[in-house]
């Protein structure tokens, strides 16, 4: 049986599609906004979501998105919370592929068999661990697939041929490819050997390849698309937006940039 992310990226294969994955905080900046965030999301045409957890030391993140931890820590969003607001989120849709992207000790602190069984019953189809290396999944990979959550992992331009045979061995869902070397962000700082990355990793999986980090307009990710990439994830631009909104409407600003990224990806 196919879980979401196969149904979904054998959908954009069949139509000559890309995938826009947007990502947010979970509860940031509040729990009704936070939704609110996720719906337009959905509403835009993404292909999947990308849900962060706050965490107190958020090490691939950009200032932007540790502010957004913080500033939700600091409200008291509990994992009670962020598993209810999630399973909000699949009642809204059945098919959207929902990943989560974590920390270890936020693992950990739930039992790293409690925690994707939980993951599971709210509705989420996989996990990307941030501070996990591929020398250290087995860990948690073999659980993962238990509870049927797909172990997504992170490639890079500096990742070595032996380093990405054991990536491949334990991913599922999709590989998250870094632009550049770094933290999430909205400057635009491409390493030049990403295309050769692409490359490296098409001859060893067939699993799609989403880039991530510092993309942030449709310019952008068309380029990335260009390189070879079957998707692009946007975070720390959809986070400044919201901020920009202030204490006013969120529809108005967010509605039209997730519009242009997914019009983007399908070319349009």
């Amino acid at each position: 049986m196919q879980n979401r992310y196969e149904a979904r990226f054998s959908q954009l294969r069949d139509a000559g599609k890309k995938a826009f994955i947007p990502f947010t905080l979970l509860g940031w900046p509040d729990r009704e906004k936070s939704l609110e965030i996720i719906k337009l999301m959905i509403a835009s045409g993404a292909a999947a979501l990308e849900l962060g957890w706050a965490f107190s030391d958020p090490i691939a993140d950009g200032p932007v998105i540790q502010r957004a931890a913080f500033e939700t820590l600091a409200l008291g969003f509990t994992v009670s919370d962020a598993l209810s607001l999630i399973n909000d989120v699949r009642e809204l849709d059945g098919d959207m592929p929902i990943g989560l992207l974590v920390y270890y000790n936020m693992v950990l602190a739930q039992g790293v068999d409690a925690f994707f069984a939980k993951a599971k019953e709210s509705g989420v189809d996989g996990v990307l661990v941030a501070d996990v290396p591929p020398e250290s999944a087995d860990e948690i990979t073999p659980i993962a697939h238990k509870h049927g959550i797909c172990p997504i992992f992170i490639v890079s331009p500096l990742t070595t041929e032996e380093r990405l045979a054991m990536i491949v061995q334990h991913a599922a869902g999709f590989l998250y490819a870094v632009s550049r070397l770094g933290i999430t962000g909205t400057e635009e700082r491409y390493d030049e050997q990403l295309e050769n990355m692409i490359a490296r990793v098409r001859k060893r999986t067939e699993l799609p390849l989403c880039v991530g980090f510092g993309i942030s307009t449709p310019e952008q990710a068309n380029s990335m698309l260009a390189l070879g990439a079957d998707g692009v994830i946007t975070g720390s631009r959809i986070i400044q937006l919201v901020e920009s909104a202030g204490s006013g409407p969120i529809e108005p600003i967010l509605k039209p940039y997730l519009a242009s990224m997914v019009d983007a990806v399908n070319g349009n």
